[in-house]
């Protein structure tokens, strides 16, 4: 029985799938200095950094609405709803440093412009009244980002 190194298996492209982890190895550090693309990359830079953009508009107005509705929110139960849209916040400005610091790594400049904000959201930033009307919005917020993101 070949040991794990030596096994290599074809994949549907006909290339072998290399199991070999020392020259997997070998190959990332050949190609470390090269950048965040490396040669077997095969998508369009330009297009991953115009998606990302998107992405960081669209956790913007996440973090807008989440962090007004922790501010506004009021009523019976409100301070762990408060804490709860917070910690949703914050969650999403996480977010939007990730997609920012992958489009400045692929070359790009991330678009952190309030001009045209909402135009680049795949989510609106809505002023609800109730605290049953801020967890809709957010709730609906959130599955167009799970659609828009497919």
């Amino acid at each position: 029985m070949p040991s794990r190194e030596e096994v290599k298996t074809e994949r549907a492209s006909g290339q072998p799938f290399l199991t070999d982890v020392q020259e997997l190895r070998r190959r990332a550090r050949a190609n470390i200095d090269k950048g965040p693309v490396t040669p077997t990359y095969e998508g369009d830079v330009q297009v991953a950094i115009d998606l990302l953009q998107n992405v960081v508009a669209t956790e913007i107005v996440c973090v807008l609405r989440y962090q007004m509705n922790a501010i506004a929110a009021a009523g019976i139960s409100s301070q762990a709803v408060k804490e709860e849209f917070q910690e949703h916040a914050m969650a999403e400005y996480e977010h939007v440093k990730l997609a920012a610091e992958r489009i400045n790594q692929l070359g790009g400049k991330p678009n952190l412009s309030p001009k045209g904000l909402v135009s680049r959201s795949a989510t609106e930033y809505a002023d609800a009244e109730t605290l049953v009307d801020m967890i809709k919005e957010n709730l609906v917020a959130e599955r167009l980002v799970i659609e828009h993101y497919r």
